[in-house]
């Protein structure tokens, strides 16, 4: 009997993802529908969280894993560290002092980790060069009735040179209270609560950084 031959490695199990203020799971989502195991950690109780879950403060954990060498069992760490040391609403508020900068000491231990890694921020973050702006995306350039801009910093230095522009028509809905469902369901955070989803970002934009991560990884390996 001939025996068929794979044109491409079959891998021994799924890539592992360790999402680090992941919140109640959106951009957790995206990552699995890309093909990741998923570890969520978050300092708040997420009861929906879709995934396996610690609830335990994200930069202690993270120091902690790195320090045992559990930190190996990961392919990819992704944080969206608080973003609202940067964001312009707590400018606006005038609270930002209230807001300790966790990007900063954040980075620092995702690059110790000797794992790739992947940052997730308001764009503000970038303007005064906190982040670079590897990935910046928007819920238009997916087909997504939403404007919702995220940055993303990641290990491997992306460009995101395969998305079109965004595309911000009258269609698109904007984030407001009244229509917090209504938005968070365009988002694709249909599990999540009204309050939940506020502080969400769709799943596709981690399907595509998780694409560009596993197409990097494939490369370097060639």
């Amino acid at each position: 009997m001939t025996q068929l031959v794979p044109l491409w490695p079959v891998p021994t199990r799924r890539p592992r993802l360790l999402d680090l203020c992941c919140g109640a799971g959106g951009l957790s989502m995206g990552y699995h529908q890309a093909g990741f195991d998923v570890v969520g950690v978050d300092l708040h109780p997420q009861p929906r969280y879709p995934f396996p879950f610690v609830q335990t403060d994200a930069l202690e954990y993270l120091a902690a894993l790195i320090s045992s060498g559990d930190i190996e069992r990961y392919d990819l760490v992704h944080a969206s560290w608080p973003c609202q040391f940067k964001a312009r609403v707590t400018a606006w508020r005038g609270n930002r002092e209230n807001h300790p900068d966790l990007v900063t000491p954040g980075r620092t231990l995702q690059q110790t980790s000797g794992r790739p890694w992947v940052i997730e921020n308001v764009p503000e973050a970038s303007w005064d060069g906190t982040l670079r702006p590897d990935y910046l995306l928007c819920g238009s350039q997916f087909g997504l009735p939403i404007r919702r801009h995220r940055v993303f910093e990641t290990s491997w230095h992306g460009g995101g040179e395969l998305l079109p522009p965004c595309w911000h028509h009258k269609g698109l809905l904007a984030f407001a209270h009244k229509g917090e469902r209504a938005y968070a369901d365009a988002m694709g955070c249909t599990w999540m609560t009204n309050l939940e989803a506020r502080q969400a970002v769709p799943p596709a934009y981690t399907e595509f950084i998780a694409t560009q991560f596993l197409a990097h990884t494939r490369e370097a390996a060639a």
